[in-house]
């Protein structure tokens, strides 16, 4: 598992819409960088809604969004890319990304989101509910923010399916850092 003041791991490769994404050309910026589970996964779904509706605030604060989806470009396509994020998401079928940034596998997670009952009720309520989902691998996501020298601030490894660093957290990352 990578730790805060590590070096993020650079890479270079094509989101589901064929844009060439590689994180030394964010130098400069601040990056949050997300893994999720699969692209039918209604957790990530929630997650990368969630993501859309603060968008703008995170413009605001110069934080530029790169996901992860440990699917195919097609079933990018055919579920999370549906809601047309304005940030790029990286297809990962082969998890290469996943084990280079420790994000795990855990049977645990996946129990620890099916026994919260108020997870469970928003999962199903949300409009994102399929079936596809339960093949999925029980990937338990995870979410680096990286600074500006593309050194991990914020290295953050869920403890289930729909588990990520607060969104006002990470809006206020800066201000939290210096308190």
């Amino acid at each position: 598992m990578l730790k805060e003041n590590n070096n993020a791991i650079d890479f270079s490769v094509s989101d589901y819409l064929n844009n060439r994404v590689t994180l030394s050309d964010y130098k400069g910026k601040k990056v949050l960088l997300s893994f999720f589970r699969g692209a039918a996964c209604p957790f990530c779904n929630m997650r990368v809604r969630e993501l859309i509706n603060n968008y703008p605030k995170f413009e605001e604060k110069g934080i530029v969004i790169i996901a992860f989806f440990a699917s195919s470009k097609e079933e990018i396509m055919e579920f999370a890319g549906k809601q047309y994020a304005p940030f790029p998401i990286i297809p990962d079928p082969t998890l290469k990304f996943y084990t280079k940034y420790g994000v795990e596998q855990s049977k645990w997670g996946m129990l620890r989101t099916m026994l919260n009952p108020i997870k469970i009720i928003n999962m199903m309520t949300s409009g994102f509910f399929n079936l596809k989902s339960s093949n999925d691998k029980p990937i338990v996501p995870a979410d680096f923010l990286i600074d500006e020298h593309q050194i991990i601030q914020k290295a953050y490894y869920g403890s289930d399916f729909g588990d990520h660093i607060n969104i006002h957290k990470l809006l206020n990352y800066e201000e939290n850092a210096n308190n």
